[in-house]
């Protein structure tokens, strides 16, 4: 074989092979913001909820509107990094399940049909977060993987690829209910 030839095939299978990874980069890359959106989805959700759920409350305990006013902050700070994101988003479950904790101590707003409603709906969008947030952070590890590791790094450092951050968010369901002594 002729050495130029050998060049030309060695150059050509290069070329083709940093094409394949920019494609699976660009793939990779547009499915990690497809399912940020799928948890941005839920989370506003849980944002338009939460304030009827405040409401409902409050009749019986004032002082709960701090859950509405952290449910404002975090609709004004929607661009925020995934990772304070995440722990603002923490924030908000643990008023939420203090909320729940309130309704624990009040029967007739525990058995109030409006509660109950409210409260079935929002273990409802807390389990479509928790499957938005695991396709998510599953996107985010195959993105990471193809970004960090060798070959791949050069085309990635080369065009601009970015590590995806995880997002990490302690939902309402997943905590126990505090014990909460009202004076």
């Amino acid at each position: 074989m002729d050495l130029t030839l050998v060049i030309v095939l060695i150059l050509a299978a290069l070329l083709g092979s940093g094409v394949w990874t920019y494609n699976r980069l660009v793939r990779l890359r547009n499915q990690v913001e497809e399912a940020w959106a799928g948890i941005d989805v839920q989370l506003l959700r849980r944002y338009d909820l939460v304030p009827n759920l405040v409401a409902t409350v409050k009749g019986y305990r004032e002082h709960e509107t701090r859950a509405l006013e952290r449910v404002t902050e975090l609709r004004a700070h929607r661009d925020m990094p995934t990772g304070r994101r995440g722990d603002r988003e923490s924030g908000l479950s643990r008023s939420i399940a203090r909320l729940f904790a309130l309704a624990e101590a009040y029967p007739d707003l525990k058995a109030s049909e409006t509660f109950q409603q409210l409260h079935d709906s929002l273990v409802e969008i807390e389990d479509h977060l928790q499957y938005a947030r695991r396709y998510y952070n599953g996107s985010a590890r195959d993105n990471n993987n193809l970004v960090q590791g060798f070959p791949s790094l050069i085309v990635a450092r080369l065009f601009g690829f970015r590590e995806a951050e995880f997002f990490e968010i302690e939902l309402a369901s997943q905590r126990e209910t505090p014990r909460l002594e009202l004076t």
